[in-house]
C-alpha cells in the first residue's frame, strides 16, 4: 500500500514589518541662483506691464475726469465720477454705434468661421503638391501687414484704375464704369468685411486643418459604412471632436474684429456717413478730433466691458454645452 500523503501544514503569515519612515528634508535655504528665472522674465514682464497694464488703468482713470485739450496742457484734471459715462450712454449716438458693432462682429465671425471650415475640411482631399500651395498663400495672406493689405484693397476699388471696375466692365456691367466704391456706405461696408475676412481666414483654417489631422480615421470609416453622407459624418464625428476647437477660433475671432481699428480708419476713417463707424472707431473720433480725452476714455472703457460680457456669454454657452454631452 502506498503511504498517505501528509497534510500540508498551514502556514501563518509573516507578520509585517513597519517601514522605516524617511527622515524630513531639511528646509531647503535660499540661494542667489534661484533668482534667476525671475530675472529672465522680469524685463518681459515690465514691458507688458508698461505697454498694457498702464495705458488701460490710465484710462480708466481719465474716464472719471474732466479731460480735455486744457487739462492735457497745463494738468490739472478734476474728477467728475461717472458724469463722462451718463453722457455717452445717455446719447442715441453711442448706441446707434453699439448696434453696428455688434452687426459688424456678428457678420465677419460667421463668415470667417464658414469659410474657415470649408478650406480645412478641403485641404485633406488636395493633392500633397496642392495642399502645399494652397497653406503656403494662406501663410503668406496671413503674415501681410494690415496696412499692405489695406492698400491693395483700395487699390482693387479705385473708381479710374481699379481692377474690380475694369473687370465688371469688361464682363458687360457697364454701370460700373468709373464707379466710386467709397462714396456708398453699404459697398464700404461690404469692402471692409471682405478684407477682414479674407485677413482671417487663413488662421483659423490652418487651426482647424491641424485639429482635423487628430480625429481617428477609424470614425470616418465606420461612419462610411453606415451609410452617413458627408454632411452627416462632420455634424455627428467631426463637429462633436473639434468644437472645443470651433469655441477657441469663435472667441479669438470676435476679439480681433470687435477691435478692429486700422483697416477702418485707414479706408473710411469711419465714413461714409458714420456706416462705417464702430467703437474703436467711435472712440478715437471723439478723443483725436473733439479733443474730449474723458469721453474717449469712457467709450474705450465701455468698449471693453461690452467685449468682455460678449466673450462670458459665449463661454458659458459652450461649457454648459459640453457639461450635457458629458
Amino acid at each position: 500500500m502506498s503511504p498517505v500523503p501528509a497534510a500540508p501544514q498551514a502556514t501563518r503569515p509573516r507578520p509585517r514589518t513597519p517601514e522605516a519612515t524617511p527622515p524630513p528634508r531639511p528646509p531647503r535655504r535660499f540661494r542667489p541662483a534661484d533668482l534667476w528665472p525671475y530675472l529672465l522674465i522680469a524685463p518681459t514682464l515690465a514691458g507688458t506691464a508698461y505697454l498694457l497694464v498702464y495705458p488701460l488703468v490710465r484710462s480708466v482713470v481719465i474716464s472719471f475726469q474732466h479731460f480735455r485739450l486744457g487739462e492735457l496742457i497745463r494738468g490739472g484734471a478734476a474728477f467728475v465720477g461717472f458724469d463722462n459715462y451718463a453722457e455717452v450712454l445717455g446719447g442715441a449716438e453711442f448706441w446707434t454705434v453699439v448696434r453696428r458693432t455688434l452687426v459688424w462682429t456678428a457678420v465677419n465671425v460667421v463668415l470667417i468661421t464658414l469659410i474657415s471650415t470649408l478650406v480645412a475640411l478641403m485641404l485633406p482631399r488636395l493633392g500633397r503638391w496642392m495642399r502645399l500651395a494652397v497653406m503656403s498663400g494662406m501663410v503668406l495672406t496671413w503674415a501681410t501687414p494690415v496696412l499692405a493689405a489695406t492698400t491693395i484693397f483700395q487699390w482693387l476699388f479705385q473708381s479710374r484704375l481699379g481692377v474690380v471696375n475694369w473687370l465688371l466692365v469688361t464682363l458687360g456691367f457697364d454701370s460700373f464704369k468709373d464707379y466710386t466704391w467709397f462714396a456708398d456706405g453699404n459697398s464700404t461696408f461690404a469692402i471692409l468685411v471682405a478684407l477682414v475676412v479674407w485677413q482671417s481666414v487663413p488662421f483659423a483654417a490652418l487651426t482647424l486643418y491641424a485639429g482635423l489631422t487628430t480625429v481617428p480615421t477609424e470614425l470616418y470609416e465606420s461612419a462610411r459604412i453606415d451609410g452617413a453622407s458627408g454632411w452627416q459624418i462632420f455634424r455627428s464625428v467631426t463637429f462633436p471632436i473639434l468644437r472645443p476647437l470651433f469655441g477657441l477660433i469663435v472667441s479669438l475671432e470676435v476679439i480681433w474684429v470687435f477691435k478692429c481699428f486700422a483697416q477702418i480708419w485707414a479706408i473710411s476713417k469711419g465714413g461714409p456717413d458714420e456706416a462705417t463707424t464702430t467703437l474703436p472707431v467711435y472712440a478715437f473720433q471723439i478723443a483725436q478730433s473733439l479733443h474730449k480725452y474723458d469721453l474717449g476714455s469712457a467709450v474705450s472703457t465701455l468698449t471693453v466691458l461690452i467685449l468682455i460680457a460678449v466673450l462670458i456669454t459665449h463661454l458659458r454657452r459652450m461649457l454648459k454645452h459640453e457639461g450635457e454631452q458629458a
